[in-house]
């Protein structure tokens, strides 16, 4: 059975942008193939809630191999996007501009559905321990109404 919500996907407003893909990525190291987020459209610092999309397509370099004539959108990059969402929430809930964020850890992980595209991914996230050395998130992925994965990201300040 699916854990709480976080947010409701239903109520996220995919047309206010907070931050574009350009924005998110003056922010964060990721570049190229690995800048998965395409827009955060949520961020509350006083409920620690934010949410961001990844549009899915079906010309991305993945899709050729994962799988052959079914192309399913990889449980590893649902990953890297939840880490992403959670380093983006810590920089704006704890700014440091000497650090980043870098992948810590994941625990709970469930991937609940499969993704396949064209897709819009909502990913939704609260932080849950914000410490200067450690940042953990929980984070939830939605397509639609249905829940498409749920995991933990700890994340570790590596000093840039």
């Amino acid at each position: 059975m699916p854990p709480t919500r976080i947010l409701e996907p239903a109520s996220l407003d995919c047309g206010q942008v907070l931050y574009d893909k350009t924005q998110i990525y003056e922010i964060l190291p990721q570049k190229y193939e690995f800048a998965q987020l395409d827009a955060v459209i949520h961020a509350d610092s006083a409920t620690q809630t934010f949410a961001a999309y990844r549009d899915v397509r079906e010309d991305e370099w993945w899709c050729r191999g994962h799988m052959p004539g079914q192309p399913i959108f990889p449980g590893v990059l649902m990953v890297e996007c939840a880490a992403q969402l959670s380093a983006f929430a810590r920089h704006l809930l704890l700014p440091d501009p000497d650090s980043i964020m870098g992948f810590g850890g994941i625990d709970r992980a469930k991937f609940r559905e499969s993704v396949l595209p064209p897709a819009r991914m909502i990913f939704v996230g609260r932080a849950i321990d914000m410490r200067k050395r450690k940042f953990s998130c929980e984070v939830q992925a939605f397509v639609g109404e249905k829940m498409a994965f749920e995991s933990r990201i700890a994340g570790i300040r590596l000093k840039i």
